[in-house]
Parts: structure tokens; sequence; C-alpha cells
């Protein structure tokens, strides 16, 4: 029993016992990422009882480089213990290797919070008036850009690349580059004019006076916008036009308006002011006219073959659809004023005087 135990501690528990060691870090390692998920699904149902973005944004982002960075630690660990054992060239660039790694978490990270930032400011969950979607998704890009952007430039630092001598062949270079692809910066300067200025975004419908432009967007990217037509066509132009012409947009409207002349025959002028006046009345009581905006109803022109008289009001809604069902039940209540008050609507007649002689 004594010679066991000696070949044990001689020759069994030296050679092996760096396989407890394994099992012991292993286990740390779960152990760790186990508090670490539990603490943080406890910080998101705390977050998600506020109304605060960024919270939920923070904690979204740490769970996968939170998860990752037990494994480094005990990857570390693991390093530590098999010195010896392991190639001169690994533990030298131990220490590069990790910096290089917490760069790609930090990338994860920025890239993960704005993400999910980008959702949170357009979700009615957060804000009862979300911020333009346009605008939001612009600026995501943009920051996520400049985050990859920055972790290069790191990375190229870390292994001994010169970045000032980058940054001033990029200069030298943009200079060139700027008059070769003038009209491609032009598109872009206008796609981030658009992000800005916000005359329209997704979904809207738009047209231009200018050009023969009428669809709902689709989608604006840095170079293209994309409209579809009402006849279903993909329309794709340039973002550097709309600097440049003027864009109705129909769909921020607050209203729509009903603008109809009617003429009624000359034998009925004197029915004119009872038809002016009940027409108005109508207006006046109709669920979906908006009253506080200009109303009128008017005896207006004596025609060739008629005496006119005008509508002039507002709906309460902008849907297209629901409008033109408001305007046929208008003019139908019209049409039926005009023939209670014994008059008729007009049509164009000429009348022939003979002379006799």
């Amino acid at each position: 029993m004594e010679n066991v135990i000696a070949w044990i501690d001689n020759i069994v528990a030296p050679k092996y016992f760096w396989i407890l060691e394994l099992g012991v870090i292993f286990l740390l390692v779960l152990v760790l990422n186990q508090l670490s998920k539990i603490t943080l699904n406890k910080l998101e149902i705390k977050a998600q009882k506020t109304k605060n973005t960024w919270d939920d944004a923070f904690i979204y982002a740490c769970r996968i480089p939170i998860r990752f960075l037990g494994w480094l630690i005990g990857l570390n660990l693991v390093i530590s213990i098999a010195d010896g054992a392991l190639p001169e060239f690994v533990t030298q660039h131990l220490g590069l290797g990790n910096k290089l790694v917490l760069l790609i978490f930090l990338l994860i990270f920025c890239n993960l919070f704005i993400k999910k930032s980008e959702n949170n400011l357009i979700d009615q969950k957060f804000f009862t008036d979300p911020v333009d979607p346009t605008t939001v998704r612009a600026i995501s890009k943009l920051l996520r850009a400049s985050v990859l952007i920055l972790v290069i430039l790191t990375v190229m630092q870390l292994f001994d690349y010169s970045v000032s001598g980058l940054l001033a062949f990029g200069g030298i270079g943009g200079i060139a580059v700027g008059f070769a692809a003038k009209d491609l910066l032009a598109n872009f300067f206008g796609g981030l004019m658009i992000y800005l200025d916000r005359p329209f975004s997704v979904g809207d419908w738009i047209r231009s006076p200018d050009k023969e432009i009428e669809g709902t967007v689709e989608d604006i990217g840095w170079r293209l916008t994309r409209i579809r037509t009402f006849d279903k066509r993909p329309l794709y132009i340039p973002n550097s036009i709309f600097a440049s012409i003027s864009v109705e947009n129909p769909s921020r409207m607050s209203n729509r308006r009903i603008y109809e002349k009617i003429g009624i025959r000359y034998d009925d002028v004197s029915k004119m002011n009872t038809i002016v006046t009940e027409v108005k009345l109508m207006l006046q009581k109709h669920e979906q006219i908006d009253n506080e905006q200009t109303l009128m109803v008017n005896f207006n022109k004596f025609s060739e073959s008629s005496i006119d008289f005008f509508i002039y009001t507002f709906t309460k809604t902008t849907d297209w659809i629901y409008f033109h069902e408001i305007k046929q039940e208008i003019l139908l209540k019209v049409a039926e004023i005009i023939e209670n008050a014994g008059a008729e609507v007009a049509f164009p007649t000429s009348t022939i005087h003979l002379d006799r002689e």
C-alpha cells in the first residue's frame, strides 16, 4: 500500500494533475457564465419596466461579449498553467491576442447596442411620438461604419502598421477620388440631406411638379432613392436630383380638399340662394367635414349655358380611398338639394334665334 501511494505521489500526480486543473477551470467558466446569465436576465426584467431605451440596449449588447469573456479568462488561465508545455510563440503573443479579442468584443458590443437602440427609437413602446425611422437608420449606419473604421485602425496600430501614413495617403487620394467620383459624392450628400431635412420618409407618397416623379417611397439609399409608381413600376432617382427640384409630400397633408364647381340652369336663378344656403348647411353638419378649415359655398359665375356656384371645403380624413367615398356622398347630397329645390343641373346647350322675314 505504501508503494502504491508513493507511486501516485511521485509519478501519477505530477503527470496528470493538469487534467484536474483544467476541469476546475472549465467548471469555473461554466459557473461564471451561468451567474452572468442570471444577472443579465434580472437586469433585463428591471429594464423592461422602464421607458428608458438605453438600458435595454446596453443589457442586450452585453450578452454575447460577457458570455465569451468568461471563456477568454479561462483560456488565459489554461495558458498560464501549461506555460512550459506550449510553444514560445503562444506565450509571447498572448497579450496581443487578448487585445485583439477585446477589440472584437468591443465591436460586437457597439454594433448590438446601436442596432437595439435603433429599434427602440422607432418603437411606440418607448416613445409616444417615435423618431423618424429613416433618420434613425441613417445615423445608425454612420455610427456602425465609424465604429468599424476605428476598430480596424486600432488593429492596424496593434500590428505596428503606420496609421498616420495611411491617413495622409487617404487625404491625398481623397482629393483625386473626389474629382473622379463627384457625381457619386453629390448623390451621397444628397442622401445625407434627405436624412437630415426629412422632406419625405419611407412609405410617403411624393411627387414633383418639376419632373415626372410621383409614387410611394420604398427605400432611401446613399446613392439612389427607389420610388414605386402607381402603376407598380420601380423608379430609381439619384439623390442629388432632390437638391434641385421641388417635392410635394401629400402624405403629410393635414386635410384633403373638396373643390367643385356646379352649374344650374338660367331658368333656376331664383332658386340659387336657397340651394347655396342648403348646401352650406349640409356641409357644416357633415361629420367628416372639418369646420375649423375654410368652408365656402357661393354663387360664382354666369357661364355660357349655366349659372355656377362652387364648393370649397376640407375633409377630416387624408386617406385617399375614404376621401373619395365622402366626396361621392356629398355630391349626391348636393344633387338631391338641387332636385328638392325644383332646379336642375345644367348641361351645355345652344339657343338659335331665327329671323322671321
